[in-house]
């Protein structure tokens, strides 16, 4: 038997995982299992009492706002922020940085689409901001990218691995987001 430590975090950040994204012809690879990962994670961190902010794209060429795709796949509780964002980078013109301070943030959980941008752009202004950001493996997702002129396809796993990598040793990545354990960090 291999016996795994948890990471504990004391903040979940959910990135942009909306309706559309989750299903029907826009889905992300793996979308169902996905989604399920995602919801067992954020009961995990109501249940540790872990600070939980929403990251919602307020819109763009494949999500339409106000439409029932734009809308949150895991909606959130009463006192859960949901941070509107206009770019890749979670921090760029919105009050994440002010709602994570306020909460105490110190150890950051990041979850959710897309591997490549809008998760790693928040990952990276996370870790420039001096928070600690557990990126776990199975926690985020992305697209197939498909073949182009002699450039060949590369799949939604790949894409998020090489997203992962470019982060380097700045980020703690777990295999899977079960591995996390959520609630109030120990001084």
């Amino acid at each position: 038997m291999i016996l795994i430590d948890v990471i504990h975090v004391d903040t979940l950040l959910i990135v942009d995982v909306q309706r559309e994204l989750v299903a029907g012809e826009h889905a992300v690879s793996g979308a169902s299992a996905f989604l399920d990962r995602l919801a067992a994670a954020l009961a995990a961190a109501r249940g540790g009492g872990a600070t939980v902010i929403h990251l919602q794209d307020d819109g763009d060429r494949v999500i339409t706002h106000g439409t029932s795709g734009w809308q949150l796949a895991l909606s959130p509780a009463p006192g859960e922020p949901v941070v509107a964002k206009k770019h890749d980078d979670g921090f760029v013109d919105t009050d994440l940085e002010q709602l994570l301070r306020a909460s105490g943030a110190h150890r950051i959980c990041l979850v959710g689409i897309q591997s490549e941008m809008c998760v790693a752009a928040t990952a990276r202004a996370a870790i420039s901001r001096g928070f600690t950001v557990v990126l776990p493996r199975d926690g985020h997702t992305t697209y197939d990218v498909p073949a182009d002129g002699t450039a060949p396809a590369v799949s939604a796993a790949q894409v998020s691995h090489v997203a992962e990598w470019s982060l380097g040793d700045e980020v703690i990545a777990p295999e899977r987001v079960a591995d996390v354990g959520f609630g109030p960090l120990e001084a």
